[in-house]
């Protein structure tokens, strides 16, 4: 089982103070995290993208350039690229290139998005929500068969035979499909055989399995080898020494991003309950001990069957040597931990 990190590259207030970090620092800083997980031992660093003044990542490709140089072995990918929004044939040009820096560890990880201002942005109509991405993604697939492309499509200028450089490293180069849970997101992925992630934030995670089982059962019925598919998530969560200083230091400015994106989309206060409930065994916030937060992904894994997890921290703007702990606890103690009972129940199926 693959386990990771992810981050939009958040720039909140510091709750205290109401300083707001710069961006240059907060991209800086995770350059600095990005390196510390592939020191402890973590697969995989996720950045997300967006366009708003609390993230920072409008670039995630350029951010994980800037790491590959700085690492070894762990893999780079967003988290995700808001490909509706993007040219596919730019975002395999980028890839491709961190693909070249980190010598074949890059991964593009293709959603719609959860947030509009792109949209706009770049001059996309929210009206062609779904058609962009369908096309897009289209396009992306095309440009990572070949390297001479003719492609026509509604939403961008036609390509009659062009190649599209560099060409990268791994081949083909890997492209993941996000999804907050959509089942036609699901079976998209698995009608193309692309490696899958769900986005488990809220509710209880085990609610998630009967997507994971259609996503392998359309997979199958159309043709791919599904032992070649893997299934990540990711889910907010924090590590700590122990859990009850992991709850109260990640609380906080977790409660004011989920505020202020409920007060955006209609969604309920969260309060400390709502937080407490969600970080119970069966719920989707990943906080604690070292202990707790590894058997809750040991639970995810033999319950839902995901093979890649994503820990995302954090949420809201903590300060850097409480994100860094957070890793290294990560890497340190629930790798291990995790890795060792999921290779004994492996051996016994």
């Amino acid at each position: 089982m693959e386990l990771g990190i992810s981050t939009f590259v958040e720039t909140t207030p510091d709750l205290h103070t109401g300083e707001v970090i710069s961006h240059a620092q907060r991209i800086r800083e995770v350059v600095e995290e990005i390196v510390l997980a592939d020191r402890v031992g973590l697969d995989v660093f996720g950045v997300g993208e967006h366009h708003r003044h609390d993230f920072a990542a409008s670039s995630p490709a350029i951010i994980l350039a800037a790491a590959a140089s700085q690492t070894k072995r762990i893999r780079l990918t967003s988290a995700v690229t808001v490909l509706s929004s993007a040219d596919p044939v730019r975002v395999f040009q980028d890839f491709a290139t961190v693909d070249a820096i980190s010598n074949g560890r890059a991964e593009i990880m293709a959603g719609r998005g959860s947030f509009i201002e792109s949209f706009p942005l770049f001059g996309n109509d929210l009206k062609d929500y779904d058609e962009l991405f369908e096309e897009k993604l289209d396009l992306l697939l095309k440009i990572r068969e070949s390297e001479k492309v003719t492609w026509t499509g509604k939403h961008r200028p036609a390509i009659n035979n062009r190649g599209v450089y560099p060409r990268p490293v791994q081949d083909p180069l890997p492209v993941w499909i996000g999804s907050g849970g959509n089942t036609q997101s699901v079976i998209r992925a698995g009608v193309l055989g692309l490696p899958l992630v769900l986005a488990i934030i809220g509710g209880r995670p085990i609610q998630f399995a009967p997507l994971v089982q259609l996503y392998y059962k359309v997979a199958a019925q159309s043709g791919h080898d599904i032992s070649r598919l893997p299934v990540a998530s990711h889910s907010h969560g924090y590590i700590a020494a122990d859990t009850e200083t992991a709850a109260d230091t990640f609380f906080p400015s977790t409660q004011y991003v989920m505020n202020v994106l409920g007060r955006e989309r209609g969604w309920g206060h969260y309060d400390r309950a709502s937080f407490d409930a969600a970080r119970s065994f069966e719920g989707a916030l990943y906080v604690g001990d070292p202990e707790t937060v590894a058997q809750k992904i040991i639970y995810l894994r033999k319950n839902v069957g995901v093979t890649r997890f994503m820990l995302h921290v954090p949420v809201g703007s903590m300060p850097h040597d409480e994100v860094m702990g957070a890793i290294e606890l990560f890497g340190t103690k629930v790798v291990p931990r995790v890795r060792e009972e999921i290779l004994e129940w492996e051996s016994t199926l």
